[in-house]
């Protein structure tokens, strides 16, 4: 189509730029069997049966010094391919192309033609409050330094874009050559899993690169948009999206993160956000040279000619100080804190503040406005800590710390404690002055890191830590059991606790655990009118299938909304979608829009993971689109609420996830032959090889797939194409719909009711972007052959499915309204394709011929995972 014939032209640029790479380092005939691999791979496509057996042929026939080249080469292809992509949503020519080119414009525009009261819109804006949580699971496939790599490629097609001379154009197309022979020369794979700490550093590094700018840009960008709408712009400390992160902080289900990683991380944070500010410093130092000044800050400056200067190089010098003494600190395990450190944003903001007024009272507005307040708005957004910590932790850790302590004082073993006598036992101790642990008692290691923890946490405050998140949270203890414990560690602020309702049983019984939770006077009076509460959806989608665990899902936010709603408290909803649709993602547009009236109303919050951070963040221009478009649907989602489902609709949805819910089970969990096809038909068990997280692939290794993250187990299955868990059951439940004639209430519910739509248009994509005959390959290569009749008949359950939403849908093709998504999947197919055939090939040498594998082999393996999770836009 033409109006992606820019992509494609960048498509082919970097293409070519890499075939000249790989010609001048491994030789032309390399380069030949790569570019006739790719031939092959897309007439396969458009073609016949005969091309998709010569490909496998050429494929299969390649010797071990030709197998890691050509695996290479697609890889890296699929990794410049998402690049010209992301740059493409965020270039002139793209600007038509994508959806929603300008969301806040839009958005304006929509609520001035349904007529939206100016002073709710003003309010909404006043309210708005979105954190979005950095999260490493799946970590990132590709590297920290290829990630620089691909920026700076990014950087070169930007210029591209300008109206330039020969030479000019000449010598960007030498840089990127020099980049890309840069990325083919780096080891795409690492050669360790990375330790938490590396982790928190890649969350560091996505603020340094790309939200450091694009932050204080996008609410210029907002301020600029409402200014004419509302009569007056953002308020000075307006700070409507800021980030949090949960890498060096999550601990569930990962050894690695202890208390002294916890430690490090915060350290660290506070030392990234000394240096950037400092750098800050160093520009404003250069622009405000000039002298007019008010009383206040001539004052602060002790009457110097430069006045600006001078408050400023005070406040640098305190910042040096600070980053050298954390650099310290980061060295030894305790430091005592010195009182004369930057240590509260407070002390940061007011001597710019000082210098901002300073600037109005002297008739300098335009200087004010301009790199001071991005400064004075990265303050606010960020602060001196850079990023907020969550903690999170499974309950069964805290309940194991009070079990160990009662035994300990003879009163029993509060494990074995029921519901009534555990709260007795807590607000007991939480209503008394006294210490709870006696200094003389030595509890066992793992509890001694609960509490260690709950010590960090005291140490370092409000300001650097967010929320302690409770997994396998089912009963109010669950709560009270945290706030107890961080008392006990003297904490002096009241840290949010959020519960996190994460299977299809903990959804169901969420709101009964918050309506007892905020019966309890002591919580009421702790919480001060404000609860957070943490969905989990990929948890939820692996152990009931999509469906069924998004009618949980909605059904839990809506019970929650109308409990707070009555009890008088502001519910904060944190949503741990993971990127992909198996995980609960999908666009975040269309998902805020589809959640339940109401539920936006106390902000939002939701995790941003792995990858994902990467594809919406890893470019400023594309990280402020990225925070318009989820401005732009929180504030639509505020001020035009989707409508309260019909009672028809509700009992058609709960028939639909009960149904589907039935058919997940029937083969994830009842069909004796299924661990064993899951295992033989993916490269689930590789997977555990790959230097992906921080984090074990499993809680329980010796376990089976309920044991299994939902991360490997949707990252499994989108390798071999079959994107199992993203649709199992769900087309059945519709099939057994229409055949109760309810087809016409399936078109009602898709028109009228957003949830739903977004719902079947995930279940678009997700078989647009599935294969059965890919997954067909890996059968017929890997899976024994009494386990085959299984992959049968999910292929043909697939086929089925497919039709069927093709024929509710009305349409001959999946995404044919979305074809900018739809164009991105077809890009890719043909690159993708030949790393699904070289894994079955490789994955067969490692299973059958073990004595075949060498490390080239071995990392040939490791390329193909990470290729085709890079192919398919998200791993897990």
């Amino acid at each position: 189509m033409s109006q992606y014939a820019a992509l494609r032209a960048n498509v082919g640029l970097l293409g070519t730029q890499l075939g000249d790479t790989v010609r001048n380092q491994l030789g032309p005939a390399v380069l030949e069997r790569i570019e006739q691999i790719r031939q092959l791979a897309k007439q396969a496509r458009q073609g016949t049966d005969a091309e998709h057996q010569q490909l496998k042929q050429i494929l299969a026939s390649l010797t071990d010094d030709e197998i890691l080249p050509v695996a290479r080469a697609f890889s890296q292809f699929l990794n410049l391919a998402n690049l010209a992509e992301q740059h493409h949503t965020i270039s002139k020519a793209g600007h038509s192309a994508i959806e929603k080119p300008e969301p806040l414009a839009e958005l304006l525009t929509l609520l001035k033609t349904k007529n939206v009261d100016v002073v709710k819109t003003r309010q909404a804006v006043a309210d708005l409050s979105i954190e979005l949580v950095l999260t490493a699971h799946p970590t990132e496939v590709t590297r920290r330094t290829l990630i620089y790599k691909l920026t700076q490629i990014a950087d070169c097609l930007a210029e591209l874009e300008q109206d330039l001379t020969p030479l000019q154009r000449g010598k960007i197309e030498l840089r990127l050559s020099d980049l890309i022979t840069q990325a083919w020369n780096t080891n795409e794979i690492r050669e360790q899993r990375p330790t938490p700490v590396d982790e928190a550093k890649s969350g560091f590094a996505v603020i340094e690169t790309s939200l450091w700018q694009a932050i204080p840009e996008f609410i210029r960008e907002l301020d600029t948009a409402l200014k004419p709408v509302l009569g007056h712009g953002l308020a000075l400390d307006a700070a409507p999206i800021k980030f949090s992160s949960w890498m060096g902080g999550d601990r569930d289900g990962n050894p690695f993160v202890t208390a002294k990683v916890t430690r490090q991380v915060l350290l660290l944070s506070r030392w990234k956000a000394a240096d950037l500010f400092n750098r800050d410093l160093e520009v404003l130092g250069n622009e405000l040279s000039m002298s007019p000044a008010n009383e206040a800050l001539q004052a602060a400056a002790g009457g110097s000619s430069e006045p600006y200067r001078e408050v400023l190089k005070q406040l640098k010098n305190k910042l040096v100080h600070t980053r050298d003494w954390l650099g310290e600190a980061l060295k030894h395990d305790r430091l005592q804190k010195p009182d004369d450190l930057l240590w509260y944003n407070a002390q940061l903001l007011e001597p710019l503040l000082l210098c901002y007024q300073s600037l109005l009272d002297c008739k300098m507005e335009v200087i004010a406005n301009g790199q001071l307040l991005d400064t004075i708005r990265r303050a606010y957004a960020f602060g001196l800590t850079l990023l907020k910590l969550d903690v999170r932790q499974e309950s069964g850790r805290h309940a194991q710390v009070f079990s160990e302590f009662t035994k300990y004082l003879g009163l029993g073993d509060y494990a074995q404690w029921d519901e009534g006598a555990r709260q007795a036992f807590l607000l007991n101790e939480l209503n008394s002055k006294r210490p709870l642990f006696p200094k003389n008692w030595n509890p066992s290691a793992e509890v001694q890191e609960v509490l260690d923890t709950c010590d960090i946490v005291a140490r370092h405050g409000s300001e650097a830590l967010s929320t302690y998140v409770i997994s396998m949270a089912g009963q109010p203890s669950d709560v009270l059991a945290v706030q107890l414990l961080l008392k006990d560690a003297g904490i002096s602020f009241p840290m949010r606790v959020a519960p996190l309702f994460e299977t299809l049983a903990d959804l169901t019984n969420a709101p009964n655990c918050i309506s007892k939770l905020l019966a309890i006077d002591w919580y009421r009076g702790y919480i001060q009118g404000k609860q957070e509460v943490m969905i989990g959806y990929s948890d939820s989608a692996k152990d009931a299938g999509a469906i069924a665990a998004g009618w949980a899902q909605y059904s839990a936010q809506e019970a929650l909304v109308a409990i707070c709603q009555q009890a008088k408290v502001q519910l904060t909803l944190f949503h741990g979608r993971g990127g992909t649709i198996g995980r609960g993602g999908g666009p975040a547009h269309a998902a805020i829009l589809s959640q339940p009236p109401g539920s936006l109303a106390g902000g939002l919050r939701v995790t941003e993971q792995g990858e994902m951070i990467r594809f919406k963040f890893g470019l400023s221009q594309l990280a402020q689109r990225s925070l318009a478009l989820y401005a732009s649907a929180v504030l639509e989602g505020v001020l035009l609420p989707p409508p309260v489902p019909k009672t028809e609709w509700r009992d058609l949805m709960q028939q639909l996830a009960t149904d589907s819910c039935e058919a997940y089970r029937a083969i994830v969990r009842h069909h004796p032959d299924f661990v064993r096809y899951f295992r033989a038909a993916t490269p689930e068990l590789e997977l555990g090889q790959l230097p992906l997280g921080s984090r074990p692939p499993k809680r329980n290794p010796n376990g089976g797939v309920e044991s299994l993250r939902a991360i490997p187990w949707i990252f499994a299955w989108s390798q071999n194409r079959l994107m199992l868990p993203a649709w199992l059951g769900a087309g059945a439940s519709l099939a057994t719909a229409v055949a109760q004639g309810k087809t016409d209430l399936i078109h009602q519910m898709r028109a009228q009711w957003p949830f739903f739509a977004t719902r079947l248009s995930m279940l678009e994509m997700v078989y647009l972007k599935a294969d059965a005959q890919i997954a067909e390959y890996y059968d017929e290569k890997l899976v024994p052959t009494e386990l085959q009749h299984l992959g049968v008949t999910l292929r043909a359950q697939l086929a089925a499915d497919s039709a069927l939403l093709l024929q509710l849908i009305d349409a001959q093709d999946f995404m044919a309204k979305e074809s900018w998504i739809r164009e991105s999947i077809m890009l890719r197919n043909t690159y993708v394709d030949p790393l699904h055939i070289l894994q079955v090939e490789l994955l067969n040498r490692v299973r059958h011929a073990p004595e075949t594998v060498n490390d080239n082999i071995k990392r040939a393996l490791m390329v193909t995972i990470a290729g085709i999770a890079a192919g398919m836009r998200n791993s897990g």
